[in-house]
C-alpha cells in the first residue's frame, strides 16, 4: 500500500488534496493538529511533509509503492496452495494396480472417455481418483474465461471468446493445470448445468449466462463419487453432455451452448445399486477394485496412512520424487501418443474379439484401441504390441457385455479368455 513517510496511507490521501480546498482561512490550526505540528508551523518528527507558504498547497513525497497486481496475484495462489486440504500422494497408493493404469491412460488420452471404478467400500477408490491432481499436466487456456477454452481450437472455446477468435482478436493466453471437478450427489441441475446471473439481472437489468459445474470441466475431470446412487435428472444431463461434448441451456429466456468435454469418472460400490446400462456404456473404461488379500500389504497401506495422518507434508515430501517422476512419464506419453500406430492386424484382431463377445456398438473398438495406444506411449514405444492390447481389452469391453444372471463368471475373465483364443 503506498503512503507517506510516517503518515498512515488514509492520512496521505487527505494531504494531497490542496490546502485551500479543504480548509477555509479562518480555520488555519485544523490540518496543523491533523499532521502533528505544532502552532508555530514546527515539525514533530520526520514526517516528510513540508508547508512553503500558508496559502500554498501541501507538496508530499510518496514512498514505498504498492505492490504490482501480479505480486500480489502470485502471493494469493501460493497462499492458497498453502493452505489448501493435503492430498495423499498418487505414488504412495499401495497395490490396485488396475485402477492406477485406467486413470493414468484417460489422463493420457482423455479421449479414451473416463473411467467406472467399482469395488467393495474402503478400498481407496475416492483417495486414489483425488490424488491424481498432483500428477495432471497444464494446458493452455484463454485467460479469464470460465470455460477453460482453449486459445487454438474453436471447438474448445466459449461464446465469447469463439467471437474474438472468430475476429482474429489477439487471446491473453494463460498456463493452468487441468482441472478436477467434483460433482456432489445433492447438486441441483442450475449448478450443473448453469442458469440465468441473478446479480446481474438485479443490479444491471441484463440477461447474463453464469457457468456450472460442466463449463468449469471443460477440458478437465468430472468425478462423482457414489455414481450409482445419482439423481437420475442428473444422470440424463450427463448423459447428454457426455454424448455430444456441449452443454446447451435454455431456461429463462436464455439460449447458450457451450464445450463441455471432460474427463468422466465414477466410483461407487455395487451392494448399494447398479448403474444405468446408458451411462455405464459412457464410460470408457471399467475398473474392478477389491480389498486387499495380503496381510503384509494391509499392514503397509495402515503404517502408510497413519504417517499421512500424522504429518502430511513430511508424508508427501518423502513422495516427492517418484510424484514427479510419474509427472514427466505422463508429460512425455501425452506428446509422444499421436505418433504411436497399431496395426492392421491387431485391429482386425480386436474388432474380431468384440464382434463374437456380442458387443453392441463400436464404442468397444475405439475405446481399446485408444487404451492401447496410450498404454504403449506410457511405457515410451511407438508400436503397439499385442501385450498392450491384452492388458487394457478387459477394462475396455467387461462393461459392455450383456449380463448373463446366470453366469458366475466375472466379466473380464471372458474377455481375458475370448482375447487368447483370437490372439493365440
Amino acid at each position: 500500500m503506498a503512503g507517506v513517510q510516517g503518515i498512515p496511507s488514509s492520512t496521505a490521501m487527505f494531504a494531497r488534496t490542496p490546502y485551500s480546498s479543504r480548509l477555509s482561512k479562518s480555520s488555519p490550526l485544523f490540518l496543523r493538529s491533523a499532521l502533528g505540528l505544532s502552532a508555530e508551523g514546527k515539525f514533530h518528527g520526520d514526517i516528510g511533509v513540508s508547508l512553503k507558504k500558508r496559502r500554498s498547497p501541501l507538496r508530499l513525497s510518496v514512498s514505498n509503492v504498492a505492490t504490482t497486481q501480479e505480486q500480489f496475484q502470485v502471493t494469493k495462489l501460493a497462499a492458497a496452495k498453502e493452505n489448501q486440504r493435503p492430498v495423499y500422494p498418487f505414488a504412495a497408493i499401495v497395490g490396485q494396480e488396475e485402477m492406477k493404469l485406467c486413470l493414468l491412460l484417460n489422463v493420457i488420452d482423455p479421449k479414451i472417455g473416463g473411467v467406472m471404478i467399482m469395488g467393495d467400500r474402503g478400498t481407496g477408490k475416492s483417495t486414489t481418483v483425488r490424488s491424481l491432481v498432483d500428477l495432471l499436466p497444464e494446458i493452455k487456456v484463454v485467460g479469464g474465461d470460465a470455460f477453460n477454452s482453449d486459445p487454438d481450437d474453436g471447438e474448445l472455446q466459449g461464446p465469447e471468446v469463439r467471437d474474438k477468435f472468430l475476429k482474429g482478436e489477439e487471446l491473453p493466453v494463460v498456463w493452468t493445470k487441468i482441472n478436477m471437478v467434483d460433482l456432489p450427489l445433492g447438486a441441483t441441475e442450475d449448478r450443473v448445468c448453469g442458469t440465468i446471473d441473478i446479480e446481474k439481472a438485479l443490479t444491471e437489468g441484463v440477461k447474463a449466462f453464469e457457468p456450472g459445474l460442466l463449463a468449469k470441466a471443460n477440458r478437465g475431470i468430472l468425478y462423482v463419487d457414489e455414481v450409482n446412487l445419482l439423481d437420475d435428472h442428473l444422470v440424463d444431463v450427463l448423459l447428454d453432455s457426455a454424448a455430444s461434448g456441449w452443454n446447451t441451456v435454455e431456461r429463462e429466456g436464455i439460449s447458450i451452448s457451450h464445450p463441455a468435454r471432460f474427463i468422466l469418472i465414477g466410483s461407487g460400490n455395487p451392494e448399494e445399486g447398479e448403474l444405468r446400462p446408458q451411462l455405464l456404456d459412457r464410460f470408457g473404461m471399467h475398473a474392478q477394485v477389491g480389498t486387499v488379500k495380503d496381510p503384509v500389504l494391509r499392514v503397509k497401506i495402515v503404517e502408510e496412512r497413519a504417517r499421512f495422518d500424522r504429518n502430511p507434508r513430511e508424508f508427501r515430501e518423502s513422495y516427492m520424487a517418484e510424484q514427479e517422476k510419474l509427472q514427466q512419464q505422463i508429460s512425455a506419453a501425452r506428446s509422444g501418443l499421436s505418433s504411436v500406430t497399431v496395426d492392421h492386424d491387431l485391429r482386425v484382431k480386436i474388432s474380431q474379439v468384440c464382434a463374437e463377445l456380442n458387443v453392441d456398438g463400436l464404442r468397444g473398438d475405439i475405446v481399446t484401441n485408444r487404451a492401447a495406444r496410450a498404454l504403449a506411449a506410457l511405457k515410451g514405444r511407438d508400436k503397439v504390441s499385442a501385450e498392450d492390447i491384452s492388458i487394457v481389452i478387459p477394462n475396455c469391453l467387461r462393461h459392455r457385455l450383456r449380463k448373463d444372471p446366470l453366469e458366475s463368471i466375472d466379466s473380464g475373465l471372458l474377455v481375458t479368455e475370448k482375447f487368447y483364443q483370437v490372439f493365440s
